[in-house]
């Protein structure tokens, strides 16, 4: 198989898998070799939209027939009961070839996860086949219009009504709620609860009268967010997971899987993002100016350091030596606020053409948008990341509050003060 760009300048690090996790690497490698198709990962291939759309379709259902999807999870929940380095190695292996490997990211590496660790039998026998398959999309309802970093001050409210949840409030940033099939959803369930021990960890279904989405437009003209408004939704008792009034513990279970997978390879999307950029610099001419070089030669070696933390993280994680909300909100401070000031060199490599849209338009009547927009604003792919990073440092926990988590957890630091009017 030929070797994707983003593999060109990446060093194989000195480091020794054990002989049965690199056998597990060759039966990976054999089956990507078989099942993509010809010319993959190559500047020569290219697919049109519906090209692309079709391959993931019947990729899928290839994911599925192999077992590769959810492939950690155990056997009788139709894993492949994978162990930790052979969850790696699946991962390195995908990630090299750059193959897509999961079906539903908010199914397969959050909500499932969490209904395999909290839920019941039953839950995980309705859920759980879904995820795997693919035919239950999923959004996540965390965050809140007054309730982002201080997640524990949500007033979303979940009442019971006999066999039901009476839902009403509203949550934010929601992505990809305008196509989801479930929601999982953290509610208040005790007002007079202690705000941590209060809430509920619920698993609603998004396709019924109660529930409005309004997509957020952004600058680029996408709206992958979204706000979502309960108005009396309902969801079944049964679909509390982790038990009632415990919400607050399930979803800090749900933020660890979301900040703890993919440690070897995460550095590579930003390393093939770099590689486009640095492409960008010399056919201009500013990859001849100094500052930009010294700019480019930074992020570089940030991109390093992202891959040598991604180790020291996998041997913390074999050795159980490691603190995962510390790991966490080290690598998001770290990639989010490196995507933001690279983002910002790579619209100053493209000058005044970054103000102007150079992203393929879309043909009139299609269905399918441009990358990341709207049919009539066509984005090139850096302008597009350059918009998203301006996000990067808020979701999933605030580059501010990924400061506070290092400086109390790892330096013994003191709790940040609260203001006057929560104190008093």
């Amino acid at each position: 198989m030929p070797v994707p760009a983003a593999r060109r300048y990446h060093p194989v690090m000195d480091l020794t898998y054990p002989p049965e996790a690199e056998a597990f690497r060759s039966e990976i490698r054999t089956w990507l070799q078989e099942n993509l198709p010809e010319g993959w990962g190559t500047p020569e291939f290219v697919q049109t939209r519906e090209e692309r759309k079709e391959f993931l379709a019947a990729w899928t259902n290839k994911l599925f027939d192999g077992g590769w999807i959810c492939a950690s999870w155990p056997k009788e929940y139709g894993g492949k009961g994978l162990s930790l380095m052979e969850s790696v190695v699946l991962n390195e292996e995908f990630a090299r070839a750059e193959a897509p490997l999961r079906a539903d990211f908010f199914g397969d590496t959050l909500v499932g996860p969490t209904i395999l660790q909290w839920g019941t039998e039953e839950q995980k026998k309705q859920f759980i086949p879904g995820i795997l398959n693919g035919t239950i999309a999923w959004c996540q309802g965390f965050s809140e219009p007054d309730a982002g970093s201080d997640l524990a001050s949500l007033k979303t409210s979940a009442v019971r009504d006999g066999d039901e949840w009476v839902i009403n409030g509203q949550k934010v940033w929601t992505t990809q709620a305008q196509y989801a099939d479930y929601i999982f959803l953290l509610a208040r369930t005790n007002p007079d609860a202690p705000k941590h021990a209060g809430i509920s960890y619920l698993l609603v279904p998004m396709k019924q009268p109660g529930i409005e989405v309004r997509p957020i437009e952004q600058v680029d003209g996408s709206s992958e967010f979204n706000e979502v408004f309960f108005t009396n939704a309902r969801c079944p008792v049964e679909n509390v997971i982790g038990g009632v009034d415990n919400g607050w513990k399930v979803a800090m279970t749900t933020l660890g899987f979301e900040r703890g997978t993919s440690a070897t390879t995460g550095h590579r999307r930003f390393l093939r993002e770099l590689e486009q950029i640095i492409d960008a610099a010399r056919a201009n001419g500013r990859s001849n100016d100094p500052a930009v070089r010294q700019g480019l030669a930074r992020a570089w070696s940030k991109v390093k350091i992202m891959e040598i933390n991604g180790f020291r993280s996998l041997t913390d994680s074999l050795n159980g030596t490691h603190h995962m909300a510390a790991w966490g909100a080290l690598n998001k401070m770290n990639w989010s606020e490196f995507h933001k000031e690279t983002m910002n060199l790579a619209i100053d490599i493209l000058g005044m053409d970054g103000q102007v849209l150079t992203g393929d338009p879309v043909e009139a009547g299609s269905a399918e948008p441009n990358r990341r927009g709207r049919a009539d604003y066509p984005v090139s792919d850096i302008q597009a990341s350059f918009f998203f990073s301006r996000s990067e440092t808020i979701w999933g926990g605030t580059a501010e509050i990924q400061r506070n988590i290092v400086g109390e957890r790892v330096l013994g630091l003191p709790k940040e003060p609260k203001p006057a009017s929560a104190a008093s």
